[in-house]
């Protein structure tokens, strides 16, 4: 979750988000980024810049971060995604794009990087070759899920069309997209489950979240969150019971 234009608290938090378990969160701070152990909370490492850091991606509980700068004065470039490895205390991979970045997402054979009109997909070795480029819509929140488990490739993005996502197969990117239209106003959230089966979707109206089947693209359940506007920020499917999911919501 980005926070650096909705932090009214001044205490340098640029953005929080969890590691693909949900059992540790990452914050990027304007001096640097923390880990927290989930429950109990837990400070668990912490590493100290001379600048911001304002987009952290976790890759379970590995030693690799994907870090983006970020804030008043970023420690990187917010155009460039830094691996980082937590034992060597430095970066190990660097990728550099022609615009800002604005999210990253991990599995232990991928990295996936969010532009505001593309999402290009690496392999997760030292020296990463790009093996695919998807169009989307104007997406400069960088919505994007990726399935972390190892037997399912899914990757999920919007579509070049508003409230519309694509399904992406990425053991198998000659087959079509499965297209899903989810809204009929732009997204605001996208999450799958642990398992990659089951899709969550919450648009910017915030009043309802729709959950679909990732392999035919049904709807499968519609939760109504109220009547009145409210701006989502984050959607997770709670464990073990998959087809409940929470949400972080603004009035």
């Amino acid at each position: 979750m980005n926070l650096s234009r909705r932090n009214p608290f001044h205490n340098g938090l640029l953005y929080s988000g969890f590691n693909q378990d949900q059992g540790c969160f990452a914050c990027g701070m304007e001096n640097g980024f923390r880990i927290y152990n989930t429950d109990p909370v837990k400070e668990r490492e912490r590493q100290d810049f001379d600048g911001g850091i304002g987009y952290v991606e976790m890759l379970f509980r590995c030693n690799y971060l994907a870090l983006v700068g970020g804030g008043s004065h970023p420690k990187f470039p917010p155009n460039k995604v830094i691996i980082w490895d937590d034992l060597k205390k430095s970066h190990v991979v660097e990728l550099e794009f022609p615009q800002e970045v604005r999210a990253v997402r991990l599995r232990r054979d991928r990295i996936v990087v969010i532009l505001d009109e593309t999402v290009r997909v690496y392999t997760f070795t030292q020296k990463p070759q790009q093996l695919n480029v998807f169009e989307t819509c104007h997406n400069p929140k960088g919505l994007c899920a990726l399935c972390p488990n190892s037997d399912n490739s899914l990757l999920v993005f919007p579509s070049r069309k508003t409230g519309h996502v694509d399904v992406v197969n990425l053991s198998c990117t000659e087959m079509a997209p499965l297209g899903i239209d989810a809204h009929k106003t732009a997204l605001a959230c996208l999450a799958l489950n642990s398992v990659g089966n089951k899709l969550a979707t919450a648009s910017e109206k915030g009043t309802l979240i729709r959950v679909f089947d990732t392999s035919s693209g049904s709807q499968l359940f519609e939760l109504r969150r109220g009547a009145n506007k409210a701006d989502i920020f984050c959607l997770w499917h709670c464990l073990p019971f998959s087809h409940m999911c929470w949400h972080i919501l603004s009035m």
